[in-house]
C-alpha cells in the first residue's frame, strides 16, 4: 500500500469511492471533485493497494478558522498560503474499513500540514465519529452551523 497525491486522472476513482462512502445528499459530485482537483490536487491524499484506490482524504486550505458549507462547492476559495487545512472528507471503501487505512492517511495529512506550517486542521463529522477524531488530537467545538446533506455536523479542530 502507498499514499500519493491526486491528479485529474484519479477523478473517476475518487468519485466512485465517495459515492460508496456517503449517502447521495452528502457525497461530492464528480463535477465538484473536478473543480477541487483543478485548484488543489496537492490536498488530496490517496491510499492505494496496487492500482485500487481504497481510502482518501481531501480538503482546501484557507485563512478562515471555520469550515463553511460554501467551501465544499467553491474550490476557488482555496488559498495555498492559508493557515488552516480543511478536511472535507475521510473516505474508506466499506469493505476495507477497520483496517487502519483512514488512520494511515490522516496521519499523513497531519504530518504534511505541520510541515507546511499550518496552524492546524478543521473538519466536521457526525456525532458517532467524534471519538474517532479525538484519538488524533482533534477537539470537538460543538454543533456546526452546516446544513450540508441535512445532517447535524460537529466541528473538530486539531491545533498545532
Amino acid at each position: 500500500m502507498y499514499i500519493r497525491k491526486a491528479t485529474i486522472d484519479d477523478l473517476t476513482a475518487i468519485a466512485r469511492v465517495e459515492a460508496e462512502c456517503f449517502p447521495a445528499a452528502e457525497a461530492a459530485t464528480e463535477a465538484s471533485f473536478r473543480d477541487r482537483l483543478t485548484f488543489y490536487p496537492d490536498h488530496f491524499w490517496l491510499l492505494f493497494e496496487e492500482e485500487t484506490l481504497l481510502s482518501f482524504v481531501n480538503g482546501m486550505v484557507t485563512d478562515e478558522p471555520d469550515l463553511r458549507d460554501e467551501m465544499y462547492e467553491k474550490a476557488a476559495l482555496h488559498n495555498e498560503d492559508g493557515k488552516w487545512q480543511m478536511i472535507f472528507g475521510v473516505n474508506t471503501l466499506p469493505d476495507h474499513r477497520r483496517k487502519g487505512l483512514a488512520e494511515r492517511v490522516l496521519k499523513q495529512v497531519i504530518a504534511d500540514a505541520k510541515d507546511q506550517a499550518r496552524k492546524g486542521l478543521v473538519l466536521t463529522c457526525k456525532e458517532h465519529m467524534i471519538h474517532y477524531y479525538e484519538k488524533f488530537g482533534f477537539v470537538n467545538e460543538g454543533v456546526s452551523p452546516s446544513v450540508h446533506g441535512n445532517v447535524r455536523w460537529y466541528q473538530m479542530r486539531l491545533e498545532f
